[in-house]
């Protein structure tokens, strides 16, 4: 993110929810920073998913080698039970472990979804003010604020298992549609540029098994799989009313930009600056060289010889 400022970030695009035009996607569109990603991204992938898979499947090997079939259906955290098992006095690391785990997956998840939220703010699908990021840090604090509350709205249920099915199904269902997606682009957009380009056939492979375990999904859990349906397509009518709705009435569009410049000076958030925007950065330079003035100059005061003297 602290690269963002130094990103072509697109230019001036379709009206957001509200009453001003806003940064959109333009031909030097990007979602992330300007790093190699042709060589970072595909060391990353073939680095790290060998890596957990390995680490995965001979955690399962450890569990099922050290306990019976019954132990591991009786326990409600089979790597704790399997420390306490084998570990001794030391099976206090299982649990540590799995904790750790836990607080790193939920720091990328965090990083992913508000960005998530960002790039759709810069597509003109969510409330402009979840594109701005924060003046100095370039962090998208909206856009942060967002995640936290809309995940301490989904915390609310009682019941965590139907809520990690929902949303578990619900993520499932998109990826593979973002992955049909890339399918669709290569055939009707072949000539777009594309930082990155890989096979087809890898995109293939992962539909059908996508496509098999989201059946059998559907069949073993209709009512689960229905509700998060239902749950999703909630998002319809907001889309239409925000998106799809160009010609709003005027007090709608008061409310919306009364909103984000709240939002703005609550956050000190601004939008990202535009490739080629020179009368931007001036006033950005002169912005800071203003807060680095001190509040309160003393007048000069002139000395009383140097008056006096002709």
């Amino acid at each position: 993110m602290g690269q963002l400022l130094q990103c072509p970030m697109g230019h001036p695009g379709s009206r957001h929810l509200h009453s001003w035009e806003a940064p959109g996607p333009g031909p030097d569109h990007y979602h992330g920073c300007c790093a190699d990603m042709q060589r970072n991204l595909p060391r990353a992938i073939f680095i790290s998913i060998p890596l957990v898979t390995f680490v995965y499947v001979f955690a399962n090997v450890a569990y099922v080698t050290a306990m019976s079939p019954q132990e591991l259906l009786a326990s409600n955290a089979v790597a704790v039970t399997f420390g306490e098992k084998l570990l001794g006095v030391m099976a206090w690391i299982m649990p540590i472990s799995v904790a750790l785990s836990t607080f790193g997956g939920v720091n990328g998840s965090l990083f992913t979804s508000s960005r998530l939220f960002f790039a759709g703010a810069r597509e003109g699908h969510l409330p402009s003010v979840l594109a701005m990021i924060h003046v100095k840090r370039c962090t998208p604090i909206p856009a942060l604020l967002f995640t936290c509350i809309s995940t301490l709205l989904m915390l609310v249920t009682s019941d965590m298992y139907t809520l990690i099915n929902y949303v578990g199904f619900i993520n499932y269902l998109f990826y593979g549609v973002t992955v049909a997606g890339q399918i669709v682009l290569r055939w009707k957009k072949p000539d777009i540029p594309r930082p990155i380009k890989i096979s087809l056939l890898f995109p293939i492979i992962y539909l059908l098994f996508w496509a098999f375990l989201l059946i059998f999904s559907l069949w073993s859990e209709p009512v689960v799989c229905g509700i998060g349906l239902a749950i999703m397509l909630t998002g319809v009518p907001v889309y239409f009313l925000g998106v799809y709705w160009q010609h709003k009435p005027k007090c709608f569009n008061d409310v919306i930009e009364a909103i984000t410049l709240v939002s703005q000076k609550m956050c000190v958030v601004v939008y990202p600056q535009v490739e080629g925007d020179s009368g931007a950065e001036e006033a950005i330079d002169d912005m800071e060289e203003e807060q680095q003035k001190p509040i309160f100059q003393p007048t000069p005061v002139k000395d009383q010889d140097s008056e006096e003297q002709p």
